[in-house]
């Protein structure tokens, strides 16, 4: 009896200083310092962003809208980012349902040798241990209360990331309408660069007829056909190449449009699509609040702090209340007998953990260095976003003024095509400069019109980096 009172005694003292070292809490992680964030985007003053805008409200073009809203529609990336956010809904609702108590019915039996106590089984060399039967049916519920917070973290965990899935939702439909604007407007460049070919490929079929009525009369060689003969061949060649150029991209549209290959409806041409008159930034402060990838970060931020917390509350004991009512006996056939059979009861416990601390502060470090990575994270997308909105930006306005200067570059080289030919028909220019002329009229207007693709591409870019597109 001495020996049997030393172990409960030393059971006890264990388990008392499990309790007291559980609940020797660590210290809250400190977060590095941050840069602050500017003020503005390099020199701009704007209040206003054009990223405040609807997208239907930014592009102008029926024809490209029509095709955004099929996207929206069918898209197979932002259908499985639904999907992303019904499955972070659904974890949500678990951690939220685990701060309530559960119920279930129970039918339990129980059979066996029960001994009177740990050491002394036998008197007087007889074996006192019993067989022993117990049934229970009825209700038994289990809770646990959250004295720390740890379910509440958890729960505050899921439901940030939960929200974080909107804003990937958000992230999706941003990028994708701007994919859809790019590549509609890369097939307005494409076909205005077609058109520019082909409009080529007549004047040079008309300046080789030329030159070779030149040649019976004596005033050109079998050179100069051959020159004129293979820049028409080399022009129709990259018409073809552009054709190309236009399957492709009509294909690449119809897939994010969730359907088979098939002609693409287009409005104007390029160079009759009207450019935004202001182009305005507003202040990255507004960024924060707009970018969806800004957003989402800061939420996972949130969640992987509420992960820290949680894990920290699992070094202190946790508390579980088990109330039970139904019937219980010795004997199943008398199980629903009544009121002999019923029972109600109330269970309390309390659990702390002793040998398996190793693995909770695993846990523990574990989440303090996801909320670091997660921290890390969402700085380096504040900065990739004021890096990219500064960048299209300055690229919008260099680019408008490269446009000025290619326009006036193509009128002057179209000019001087028709006064290569007139010097040449007059013999005061060889048949070399009127080809270069050609080529280099055609290089231009190709130059020119690849050049205004490049500022509606970099203004689709700007509003998307200012955060438009998922309103």
């Amino acid at each position: 009896m001495i020996l049997k009172k030393l172990i409960h005694n030393s059971f006890y003292f264990i388990c008392f200083l499990g309790l007291i070292s559980s609940c020797k809490l660590v210290e809250s992680p400190q977060m590095p310092q941050t840069a602050e964030l500017p003020s503005s985007f390099a020199e701009s003053t704007d209040t206003i962003s054009m990223g405040d805008l609807i997208w239907e409200d930014f592009f102008n073009d029926p024809h490209l809208v029509g095709l955004i809203d099929t996207a929206l529609e069918n898209n197979l990336d932002l259908l499985k980012a639904l999907q992303r956010i019904e499955v972070a809904r659904a974890n949500f609702q678990i951690r939220k349902g685990a701060l309530l108590p559960s119920l279930d019915i129970r039918f339990r039996a129980r059979t066996g040798n029960v001994k009177e106590n740990l050491l002394d089984n036998t008197i007087n060399g007889e074996n006192v241990a019993n067989q022993t039967q117990n049934y229970f049916f009825g209700l038994q519920s289990s809770w646990e209360a959250d004295i720390w917070g740890k379910l509440r973290n958890r729960r505050e965990a899921a439901y940030a990331r939960y929200l974080a899935t909107e804003k990937g939702k958000h992230l999706v439909t941003t990028s994708l309408v701007a994919e859809v604007a790019r590549l509609y407007y890369e097939l307005l460049g494409l076909d205005n660069e077609l058109e520019t070919l082909e409009k080529n490929i007549d004047f040079q079929e008309i300046a080789l007829e030329m030159i070779k009525i030149q040649k019976v009369g004596g005033r050109a060689t079998e050179l100069a056909v051959q020159q004129f003969e293979a820049q028409l061949l080399r022009t129709k060649s990259l018409g073809f190449e552009k054709r190309q150029r236009i399957i492709e991209v009509e294909n690449e549209l119809n897939l994010l449009l969730g359907r088979y290959p098939q002609p693409i409806e287009r409005g104007e041409s390029i160079l009759e699509q009207r450019l935004p008159e202001v182009v305005r930034a507003g202040v990255p402060s507004d960024m924060l609040l707009r970018r969806p990838d800004i957003q989402q970060a800061e939420l996972e931020l949130v969640a992987a702090k509420a992960d820290v917390e949680a894990a920290r509350a699992e070094f202190l004991p946790s508390f579980v209340i088990v109330p039970y009512a139904g019937f219980n006996t010795t004997n199943l056939p008398s199980l629903l007998s009544m009121p002999e059979s019923l029972t109600l009861g109330l269970i309390g416990g309390i659990t702390a953990p002793i040998l398996n601390k190793n693995r909770i502060r695993s846990d523990y470090n574990q989440s303090v260095a996801r909320n670091l990575e997660n921290f890390y994270s969402y700085q380096q997308t504040v900065l990739t976003g004021y890096q990219e909105v500064v960048s299209s930006l300055r690229r919008v306005e260099n680019l408008t003024k490269v446009y000025e200067l290619r326009e006036q570059e193509t009128v002057v080289l179209s000019n001087a095509i028709s006064t290569s030919n007139d010097l040449f028909a007059a013999g005061y220019a060889t048949y070399l400069e009127v080809i270069t002329a050609q080529a280099r009229a055609l290089e231009a207007e190709l130059s020119m019109t690849t050049t205004r693709k490049e500022i509606f591409v970099s203004l689709i870019e700007l509003y998307r980096a200012l955060g438009g597109g998922w309103q």
